[in-house]
């Protein structure tokens, strides 16, 4: 018998194809897009698709045609296959993409498994990412009638091995001469102030990390001219959280230099290699900065790997 281990992310178009369906699958979830009746969520959900499905193409083009998301956790969920070995099977489902959770589920039932461990990608817990991916995969295991014990990995922003390897990340990806005189952002995804007020633990989780790897930072003597946090990728007039990634850029803008780390992001995708890369970096120019970068999402990092592998073996 076997130990499965199932990687849960939310997925990204394969191909231009796939964007429509992409969108559809996301907003038709009641957990980003919270509209009681089904029908009348699955009608505002066609709408949104078709009025965003060119834009995002557009932005997958310059991609490459697709989310960098497929190709990270693939080799991600390699390196972990590689590193629990053979007693183990290491698999991915993602909520509005191929592979679907039902197919994870034919997957692995066609083996012997003794244990199931669900690990969301998401390091903070929130309704609208680990809840419904959560709860996406428990329904399709209900509906193929598949008794085994499983184990839900919650957050892990806390978990000093894999901040261990967010700080060494950050430090590989700037000169230590110019730490000084660089202002560090860290980047987290947005949500409407509506999903935090209705009790999301997100925003205190995302500010509870913050705090952990300031403070791992200064432990190690590295003083950044600034250390702040700022939330991106809003969309509508709604209220969202704040201060929002531009308004930080603004403010920091005499600092010249600045350094992105995208802490909501353990795989990376159209979030930061998109919008933080080529957006905001087109932002950043415009306000006159003279450095700009942007850290990669931990994806398969060696350290990153090792984290999630302790995790998961004192599960």
């Amino acid at each position: 018998m076997k130990k499965a281990l199932v990687l849960l992310n939310m997925g990204g178009p394969n191909s231009l194809d796939e964007v429509s369906l992409f969108l559809k699958n996301m907003f038709s979830d009641k957990h980003i897009l919270p509209i009681p009746n089904r029908l009348v969520r699955s009608l505002v959900a066609w709408i949104i698709t078709k009025r965003r499905t060119p834009i995002a193409q557009e932005n997958y083009r310059q991609l490459g045609g697709k989310s960098p998301l497929v190709s990270h956790s693939n080799h991600l969920r390699d390196a972990l296959q590689e590193r629990l070995g053979d007693e183990w099977i290491v698999t991915l489902a993602m909520r509005y993409t191929p592979p679907f959770a039902h197919e994870a589920i034919e997957e692995l039932q066609t083996a012997t498994i003794s244990h199931l461990y669900l690990l969301p990608m998401y390091p903070h817990h929130s309704t609208t990412t680990t809840d419904s991916s959560v709860e996406d995969f428990l329904m399709y295991m209900s509906m193929a009638h598949w008794d085994v014990t499983t184990t839900i990995m919650g957050h892990y922003y806390a978990f000093q091995s894999y901040n261990e390897a967010i700080v060494t990340s950050i430090l590989e990806n700037i000169e230590h001469k110019e730490i000084a005189t660089t202002s560090l952002i860290f980047s987290a995804h947005g949500l409407p102030q509506s999903v935090i007020d209705k009790g999301d633990l997100y925003e205190k989780h995302i500010e509870a990390h913050v705090e952990i790897l300031k403070k791992m930072l200064r432990e190690k003597g590295v003083v950044f001219a600034d250390v702040t946090l700022a939330y991106q990728s809003k969309v509508g007039p709604m209220k969202w959280l704040e201060p929002s990634l531009e308004s930080a850029l603004e403010k920091q803008k005499e600092y010249k230099k600045a350094l992105i780390y995208p802490i909501a992001f353990t795989v990376d995708n159209s979030e930061t290699e998109f919008e933080l890369s080529i957006e905001y970096a087109h932002k950043a120019k415009e306000l006159g900065y003279d450095s700009y970068r942007v850290v990669p999402a931990l994806n398969a990092h060696p350290m990153f790997v090792d984290a999630l592998t302790k995790m998961v073996q004192n599960a």
